[in-house]
């Protein structure tokens, strides 16, 4: 009966902490060598900023970043990222800047830099629509 009553009485997640789990998900996946689980994240419908130009959709996405997932890994290192700023732009849109960083795992240059990310709630949960990374 307790368990029941704590269960019920437990907040939601905010809109922030949804998309930073969603984040910490995402990176896990890149570290596993999963891409499928690293690019979840994505919209169907997102947009992807390159310097050659935009990606649209999440399998042009995927396979934007597919030559990086090789033998089970992830060639260019581990990936973490540091939240620096979310901005509520709507009850459904958010707006996410980080810093991401790739430490490479024998020991070589980390390689990092910053993201915009704009992020819209669908049924299945908060998805990049937008990402504008350098």
């Amino acid at each position: 009966m307790f368990l029941a009553a704590a269960l019920i009485a437990a907040p939601a997640a905010t809109p922030q902490q949804a998309v930073t789990a969603a984040m910490t998900d995402s990176a896990a996946g890149w570290n596993a060598g999963d891409l499928d689980r690293f690019v979840a994240i994505y919209a169907d419908d997102a947009v992807f900023v390159t310097p050659k130009g935009l990606l649209r959709g999440k399998t042009d996405i995927a396979d934007h970043y597919r030559p990086s997932f090789a033998k089970g890994g992830n060639t260019r290192g581990n990936l973490t990222f540091q939240m620096l700023a979310h901005r509520t732009i709507s009850d459904v849109h958010q707006l996410l800047f980080a810093r991401w960083i790739l430490t490479p795992s024998d020991g070589g240059t980390v390689d990092q830099g910053m993201t915009t990310l704009l992020f819209e709630r669908r049924k299945d949960g908060w998805k990049i629509i937008s990402d504008h990374s350098s």
